[in-house]
């Protein structure tokens, strides 16, 4: 406890899943926390539920009047920004590069990727001026390698966030500023259900189930959880990691390493038997 004392930060997408677990990681860590997000009711509810540690300002990512007010809003208020936790994201249209609908790419896009660039510009040169602060961008495996969502176009917007983080970090490092990023796996929030077309306030109630059917995703048996990111983005936003710039922490319990061992060697011995058959033995 503690590891954020004192410290005040940003976390966008701050309402459900990933982003609400990490406002409450923020704070039971010492941190004052403003979070955004576009379910104004549920903000308020939150912030009342947290305490005078916890502010909820709303604001859609994907507008850069209201990024630019949520950031320029705290610094004003609370005279710095010490961390800044680019969560907001969303789903994108699924299926075929041939039948996807341009505008609800680009729409989605705006969010995943446009998001985290508004985010990063409004809160540079008040990081800079201040000769210190921590960006953490949400990425994901899905920008890694492909196959690993539901939608391409995520997969791709995710791509350009790990870049985008790489690119920035090289240059505002240079000014004590760090930008990494955390790309979770298979993680049970409502994202799935948004993804399948269910409302906002309905895709949360899913998380369970969404968690029952990824627990054989990777070799650690069970799927990943809201607070698995959070505890990353607790350690980015800390001073233990002062010295680590331009990173991307994989949480994923080892999905992206490869092939699952004992599917594998099921295979290789499915193979063997197939090859004695062969050679009449």
């Amino acid at each position: 406890m503690g590891r954020l004392q004192g410290k005040v930060t940003i976390i966008t997408g701050g309402t459900s899943g990933i982003g609400l677990r990490s406002v409450e990681r923020f704070i039971e860590e010492g941190a004052t926390v403003v979070f955004s997000g576009r379910r104004e009711s549920a903000g308020n509810e939150i912030s009342k539920r947290l305490g005078d540690k916890a502010h909820f300002v709303r604001a859609d990512v994907a507008v850069e009047e209201d990024v630019k007010n949520l950031i320029n809003g705290t610094a004003d208020k609370f005279g710095r920004i010490d961390a800044l936790f680019n969560n907001a994201g969303g789903p994108a249209p699924v299926g075929s590069i041939e039948t996807v609908d341009y505008e609800k790419a680009m729409a989605a896009v705006a969010v995943l990727f446009g998001g985290v660039m508004l985010g990063i510009k409004h809160v540079a040169p008040i990081m800079k001026k201040q000769g210190s602060g921590s960006i953490i961008n949400n990425a994901s495996i899905a920008g890694h390698l492909a196959g690993y969502s539901t939608s391409m176009i995520y997969s791709s917007a995710k791509a350009a966030v790990l870049q985008l983080t790489r690119s920035t970090a090289m240059e505002l490092g240079e000014s004590n500023v760090r930008v990494n990023s955390i790309s979770p796996g298979a993680t049970a929030t409502g994202i799935f259900g948004k993804a399948l077309g269910l409302s906002a306030e309905a895709a949360d109630d899913t998380s369970t189930i969404a968690g029952e059917l990824l627990s054989k995703a990777q070799p650690i048996p069970r799927a990943g959880l809201p607070n698995d990111i959070a505890n990353a983005a607790v350690f980015f936003a800390s001073d233990e990691a002062s010295f680590i710039n331009a990173a991307d922490l994989v949480v994923d319990g080892g999905m992206i390493g490869g092939r699952h061992w004992t599917p594998h060697q099921e295979s290789v011995k499915a193979m063997g038997i197939a090859f004695k058959g062969k050679a009449g033995i």
